[in-house]
């Protein structure tokens, strides 16, 4: 499932990268094991939840206008581009009406999409995302192409792996809309500010990769939303 380095994208070819390749390349059977757990957990969850996500579904529906997903174009393992499912919580079209990323107090985000994003439930359908292996449950917060190409070189090694529904970065930056609020520029702050200490974090998983970890990054998440 890692590719050889020689292999890798042209923007991979770079020894910040080539340190971290061979942090992951002694860890193969671990992410081995990190599908597999990937691929029964998202089947379990798609069963169990699929009533609770049909009825979050229609109260999507039912309380705004716009299709009840959102889909968006991210970047998971080696530059390669998918669409990302949400639960849509913005009004329709606000991708043409402000940044890409959001601040407190948003006026595009649905009163349903508050209370969807206070408890993360807008990213369930995530769960069909990480079945197709597009995103594991544990790893770096997939970014818009657009910042991507604001990565450095170091940076790209955290695309090593697949994107993630939850990080250590995502709990650090669990009120990123915050640290936004007063800004007067969103996506230059983001892009200056707020990436390279996430990306600090995305690295540090890298080097502390392993299953017993991603289990506690997971449980502490469930921690951190139910009791914020």
């Amino acid at each position: 499932m890692l590719l050889p380095f020689e292999e890798l994208p042209e923007e991979f070819q770079n020894n910040a990268v080539k340190k971290y390749y061979d942090i992951l390349k002694g860890k193969r059977r671990s992410i081995v094991v990190k599908r597999l757990f990937d691929v029964f957990l998202s089947l379990f969850l798609i069963i169990i939840l699929l009533i609770p996500i049909i009825i979050l579904a229609l109260a999507v529906k039912l309380t705004s206008r716009g299709p009840v997903l959102y889909k968006q174009v991210r970047v998971t393992t080696y530059n390669r581009e998918f669409k990302i499912f949400k639960f849509r919580t913005m009004v329709e079209n606000a991708d043409k009406m402000g940044a890409l990323v959001t601040s407190l107090g948003d006026k595009r985000i649905t009163k349903i999409g508050h209370i969807l994003r206070k408890y993360r439930l807008d990213e369930l359908p995530q769960i069909f995302n990480v079945l197709k292996g597009d995103m594991s449950f544990v790893g770096t917060r997939p970014e818009v192409p657009k910042y991507v190409a604001k990565y450095t070189p170091a940076m790209y090694s955290t695309l090593l792996m697949p994107a993630g529904i939850t990080s250590l970065a995502s709990i650090k930056f669990k009120n990123e809309d915050r640290m936004l609020e007063t800004s007067t520029n969103i996506d230059d702050d983001y892009i200056s500010i707020i990436l390279p200490k996430k990306m600090h974090y995305n690295i540090l998983y890298i080097k502390s990769f392993g299953f017993r970890n991603d289990l506690y990054l997971m449980l502490k998440t469930v921690k951190e939303v139910l009791f914020h």
